[in-house]
């Protein structure tokens, strides 16, 4: 426990530091974010900076050395998937910078580097992982599915990159609950751990530690009014290390419950499609993702947070509480 919270403080400071010099340099190179037009009450924020994911992605990479070994695997796997993310998301963010537009990679173009990260991750677990076992929420049973273990890591790794990809659209949304997903993953982690073989469990939860740790600096400078954004290259990196960290401690299928208001947002935003294209315009929200439905009816963006926020700590303490049942 002593190990874990020096990461979380180390990581913290890191955060905490750097963030100043990135802000500072991002607006010297003029990396300010394009607001999308139909976001017209968010003009405001028109300029700020982005790429604001760096912040907490630096200290994870940091820090690796001082946990990490060339024998473990799957925490290489990680490390790697995830900064693949993170990579694709830089790229997204720095289209969009370079045009001065909100375009950045198109739809397809985003898939192909997901699925194909989210493959070659598949492709590897199955083989660690033949039997396909995974850890069902609420029961606490083991289901082994064998090859099918296959696609339902590359959808859970495309769903969880994208869901909080959708959910970064207000001053400290995708941040919060990011940190709260990873804080109860990490419990998880070290109950599960206890009474089944997580492989390199410890590191798994060194890195969630890590990344909340990074998390809660960089949300000091952008809860709101939010001086710096997280941009796709935070947004993909923290769907990204979610996901594999989910699926890498067989606990893949709790995404669908402690990331609920992922699951929310993205719901929301396929249903707003749906039925706009079968009704010729009719929308079942006044705006999708979920959260710019609150907005339109006249929620904060600090108590949609909130709000948000919570949801995940009451789902994250009932699932936790199954584990004492």
């Amino acid at each position: 426990m002593q190990r874990l919270i020096i990461f979380f403080l180390v990581s913290f400071a890191i955060a905490l530091v750097t963030a100043p010099l990135f802000i500072r340099l991002l607006k010297k190179l003029k990396a300010g974010q394009s607001i999308l037009h139909y976001v017209d009450f968010h003009e405001k924020k028109s300029g700020t900076p982005t790429m604001g994911g760096i912040i907490f992605i630096l200290p994870l990479f940091v820090l690796a050395p001082f946990f990490f070994r060339f024998d473990n695997i799957f925490t290489l796997v990680i490390l790697i998937s995830t900064l693949g993310y993170a990579l694709l998301g830089f790229f997204d963010d720095f289209i969009k910078i370079r045009t001065k537009n909100n375009m950045g990679l198109r739809a397809y173009q985003k898939i192909i580097g997901q699925g194909g990260i989210a493959i070659l991750v598949a492709i590897f677990y199955w083989f660690v992982n033949p039997e396909g076992r995974i850890l069902v929420p609420f029961f606490n049973v083991w289901w082994d599915i064998g090859f099918f273990i296959i696609p339902l890591v590359v959808i859970i790794l495309i769903a969880t990159t994208n869901s909080v990809n959708l959910t970064d659209g207000l001053d400290g949304l995708a941040g919060s609950v990011s940190m709260f997903y990873l804080m109860f993953l990490g419990m998880f982690i070290f109950f599960v751990s206890n009474l089944e073989t997580i492989p390199e469990a410890d590191n798994f939860t060194l890195i969630s530690m890590i990344t909340m740790g990074g998390l809660m600096a960089y949300l000091v400078f952008n809860t709101n009014k939010a001086s710096i954004f997280m941009g796709d290259t935070g947004s993909l990196y923290l769907g990204g290390i979610i996901a594999t960290l989910s699926i890498f401690s067989f606990m893949g299928l709790f995404i669908l419950f402690l990331g609920i208001m992922f699951v929310v947002s993205a719901l929301s935003d396929i249903i707003q499609v749906i039925y706009f294209k079968k009704t010729g315009g009719k929308r079942v929200f006044l705006m999708a993702p979920y959260h710019h439905h609150l907005e339109k009816k006249g929620f904060s963006e600090a108590k949609i947070v909130v709000i948000y926020s919570i949801v995940t700590v009451i789902m994250g303490t009932m699932l936790l509480l199954t584990f004492f049942s």
